[in-house]
């Protein structure tokens, strides 16, 4: 058992962006569905990352939202920042101070794959830039760039402000790797819902997670039960996750179009996502619908109806 505390949560979700009926950024609905995850398994937000649909808000969209979260929950918030702009990352990162965000998650450079050289001139200028601890966010399939242990524990040596990073590489091996070589205070997190209880074998002190918009109380009893030394229980409890992880993306409806679908299955206010994600066709609703219900009725989600917050 890794015994490492989760400086951001142990279940942090990687909040969905409520957009109104036209289009526009939502805060109350924000605010709302922030209270409504705090009260249903997560004890710490991402806000305005993959899922939030982060790249098609404008930075004033950005930083409000960060805003009406933190004055919404007392949980942890983790704003991104990261843009493939370093001199962009570095704006936004300072602007986020003011807006009372306890840490910053910070992607490598997409679409420019640059050299590891590269890489780590990026992070180590944003993270050189605030006084936030900074969690990088490790995800080739959407960059094109690996950062990798070695690079990811230089930096971690190098700039006292990063602190953790949020592994979706899907190398349970590399991970573990990462556990033992970082400094100490360097904490990783699973960035794939799938692979929660691999990564919290091998030391990673968390998931951010996609599914615990409806399958939080699942999450939370798995990393609780894992805590505890009850492997056996935290195996059945991933057994009865593997639908909503599932769900949660695939290639004709990917991510963040089944987690906007599984909010609305519950009565929460998020509106459909902005384009290059195209509206939610009624199939995606029903099968939201479905896996909720599913997801209920296993004991690992949240039944459609309860309290938004």
């Amino acid at each position: 058992m890794s015994g490492v505390a989760a400086p951001f949560g142990a279940v942090v979700t990687a909040m969905v962006t409520p957009f109104d009926d036209a289009g526009r950024l939502d805060l109350d609905a924000a605010a709302g569905l922030a209270r409504h995850l705090v009260g249903h398994g997560s004890d710490g937000l991402v806000v305005a990352g993959t899922t939030g649909e982060g790249p098609t808000l404008t930075d004033d969209e950005r930083l409000s939202l960060f805003r009406a979260v933190r004055e919404a929950v007392t949980v942890p918030v983790v704003g991104a920042t990261g843009t493939n702009d370093t001199a962009h990352s570095v704006a936004l990162t300072q602007a986020a101070v003011a807006t009372g965000v306890d840490a910053v998650l910070v992607v490598t450079p997409y679409y420019n794959r640059p050299s590891p050289e590269g890489i780590a001139a990026h992070f180590g200028a944003v993270a050189d830039a605030t006084r936030l601890p900074v969690m990088l966010y490790d995800i080739p399939v959407r960059t094109g760039r690996r950062i990798g242990t070695d690079l990811l524990c230089e930096l971690a040596r190098t700039h006292r402000t990063i602190v953790a990073v949020k592994d979706a590489t899907g190398d349970v091996v590399g991970a573990a790797r990462t556990v033992a070589q970082a400094p100490p205070g360097f904490v990783v997190y699973c960035g794939d819902d799938a692979l929660t209880l691999p990564f919290l074998s091998v030391g990673a002190v968390g998931i951010v997670s996609v599914a615990a918009h409806w399958a939080g109380p699942g999450f939370a009893h798995l990393v609780e039960a894992y805590g505890a030394g009850d492997v056996a229980t935290a195996a059945e409890v991933n057994r009865g996750l593997l639908a909503s992880c599932a769900f949660e993306a695939t290639d004709r409806f990917p991510n963040p179009m089944p987690a906007k679908a599984a909010c609305r299955a519950l009565g929460l206010q998020v509106g459909q996502c902005r384009l290059p994600h195209p509206p939610a066709p009624a199939e995606l609703d029903a099968a939201a619908a479905a896996m909720v219900a599913e997801a209920a009725g296993a004991g690992v989600g949240v039944a459609s109806g309860s309290s938004v917050g």
